[in-house]
């Protein structure tokens, strides 16, 4: 039986005495020589909780012994024998890769003896030897998360804390981060990782489920998710009109939960209820219902009482026709940096309500691909249009027709939610009556209300995705380009977020979106996926998985088929070269 890294006894962290505690009455232990995931919505206290136990805060309450260590007393002590890695990519962004190693290492202790084998062991272990002098800003999102834990591991931790090490990074570097830690279990390091990718709680011996500070379950996870079993059904047929399939079904008391799988929706019954009816939920004729097996997203979902049921849509009003041009088109985009071309002569075209997803490793030329969409960066060659409008030709009519929400928060954080939609109203041309109807009428569609006076950067983190998403389609445009737009919320908070797009799709909007969360791509109606600067693969997500079909691989995920191209590409660039 493995030892008991850490020992929690009713534990309880408040940080004001008017609000509620971060962390009530909290119980629980963490072994030795496994991976332990930490899971739970936003606010669920998962991040206070890797805090009190890398003994950075202290308890308001009870006791957190780690390694034996108090950390309420043994504070430094327990920092010279842990490695923590935060949610924020916490390193300078002006060193390099080997600048950052030699700075925590100062930072750390580590001695001068031990300096030259343990920068070859990590730069060897983490494959970053070839950048040691490359800038840490300059590097992709899967390598700055390998160097974040190189600098977590300088002094051999037993204990290794991860707070949602996978964020914002691709398909294949969660693979590879996860081949990195597997290998740090086989030498007898205990893991804590904390993520909002539910496919990964399955790769955990044991996960913890959080909400409002409290553990819901802890245990195996192949455990939780077997109580969902005759209780998830998947319906195919619906075609076009399956957005409005789910947005129905999940108004039937009976279903706790659905989601887009590709061209079909997947739905996931109360306790106790027969499998859905295709007249109760509104299927058109010809579509079926099939059991499907569960996931662990399923059981999470329902451990904390399912989607709720108040999740909002846009209120109808106009819908928005074509006058036959082409929503959104890129026609040979090209971008050159120096010698290097980060996107070559990219083309696609996207239909009127349709959604279309930009898929690819981290570093590949989507991000630069998507900033010339949206008029944020020019073309070296070729045209990017909106509604057959060149955004550089011209640019203010273009962009009129578009609406942007970036990757990150990039609203005001010190103005109220109220004036930042006031502000981006008037950037948006809205004066007068028609600026105070946009702004009165997304603050009642997003539930904004009891937030309205709250600074945008003091708002959690759902309702600052609620915010963002409002300032972009608050004039209503016929496309909308989002950037990883629920990078790093929780399930529950994608769901609600969805439901608006699908709503807006549903009423004519053309949507471009860019994501790491492969379930994510399945709301697409088609997809790119981008490597190495040119579009390797374009089609629906059923078709993808089909492309890749064999034997071996029998029914690949979309996940399975993201990796198995790249592969498939690096396989002939590799053999033409």
């Amino acid at each position: 039986m493995s030892e008991a890294l850490v020992r929690i006894e009713a534990l309880t962290k408040a940080f004001a005495a008017d609000a509620p505690a971060a962390i009530q009455a909290l119980t629980t232990t963490i072994k030795a020589g496994q991976v332990t995931g930490l899971v739970g919505p936003d606010g669920a206290g998962k991040t206070t909780l890797m805090r009190l136990i890398a003994a950075l805060l202290t308890p308001s309450a009870g006791r957190v012994e780690v390694l034996g260590l108090d950390v309420a007393t043994q504070g430094p002590a327990i920092h010279d024998t842990i490695g923590y890695m935060p949610q924020r990519f916490g390193l300078y962004e002006d060193l390099t890769v080997m600048e950052n190693l030699r700075l925590y290492a100062d930072l750390r202790g580590l001695p001068d003896s031990e300096r030259k084998a343990t920068y070859a062991r990590l730069l060897a272990f983490t494959d970053l030897a070839r950048f040691t002098d490359r800038l840490a800003g300059a590097l992709s999102g899967g390598m700055k998360q390998k160097l974040g834990l190189a600098c977590a591991m300088l002094r051999s931790p037993k204990l290794l804390l991860l707070d949602e090490p996978s964020v914002g990074v691709d398909p294949i570097s969660r693979r590879e981060l996860w081949r990195m830690v597997y290998a740090l279990i086989d030498q007898g390091v205990g893991v804590v990782w904390s993520t909002a990718y539910l496919d990964e709680a399955e790769n955990c011996a044991e996960v913890i489920v959080m909400e409002a500070g409290r553990v819901l379950y802890q245990g195996d996870p192949k455990a939780m998710t077997a109580t969902m079993q005759g209780r998830v059904f998947r319906v195919a047929g619906a075609g076009a009109e399956r957005r409005t399939l789910l947005a129905r079904a999940l108004t039937d008391g009976q279903v706790i939960d659905g989601v887009m799988q590709g061209a079909a929706i997947r739905l996931v019954m109360a306790e106790g209820a027969r499998a859905p009816e295709p007249a109760a939920i509104g299927a058109p004729a010809g579509a079926t219902i099939e059991p499907a097996a569960p996931r662990f997203e399923d059981a999470f979902v329902a451990a904390l009482g399912g989607t709720p049921k108040h999740a909002l849509s846009i209120p109808e009003r106009r819908t928005i026709g074509g006058d036959g041009a082409v929503p959104v088109e890129a026609r040979g985009l090209t971008r050159r940096f120096g010698a290097f071309t980060a996107a070559d002569h990219i083309s696609f075209r996207i239909n009127r309500g349709e959604i279309f997803g930009l898929l690819g490793p981290n570093g590949a030329g989507k991000s630069t691909t998507f900033k010339m969409m949206c008029g944020l960066l020019r073309p070296s060659e070729g045209a990017a249009l909106v509604d057959g409008l060149d955004l550089y030709a011209a640019p203010s009519a273009a962009r009129a027709r578009l609406g942007y929400m970036a990757q990150k928060f990039s609203l005001y954080g010190d103005l109220s939610a109220r004036q930042n939609l006031e502000f981006f109203a008037g950037a948006y041309g809205l004066s007068g009556a028609k600026r105070r109807a946009a702004v009165d009428r997304v603050i009642e569609t997003f539930d904004l209300g009891p937030y309205a006076k709250t600074n945008a950067g003091e708002l959690p983190l759902g309702f600052k995705q609620r915010l963002a998403l409002s300032a972009a389609i608050m004039h209503e445009p016929p496309v909308l380009f989002l950037d990883e737009p629920t990078s790093g919320v929780d399930p529950l908070t994608r769901r609600e977020f969805w439901a608006y797009i699908n709503s807006m799709v549903g009423r004519g909007v053309t949507v471009m979106v860019t994501t790491h969360f492969m379930d994510e791509a399945e709301y697409c109606d088609r997809v790119a996926l981008i490597y190495r600067g040119r579009a390797i693969a374009t089609g629906t997500p059923e078709e993808l998985q089909r492309s890749v079909r064999s034997a071996e691989r029998p029914e690949p995920t979309l996940e399975d088929a993201f990796i198995a191209l790249v592969e498939k590409s690096e396989a002939a660039q590799e053999a033409a070269a």
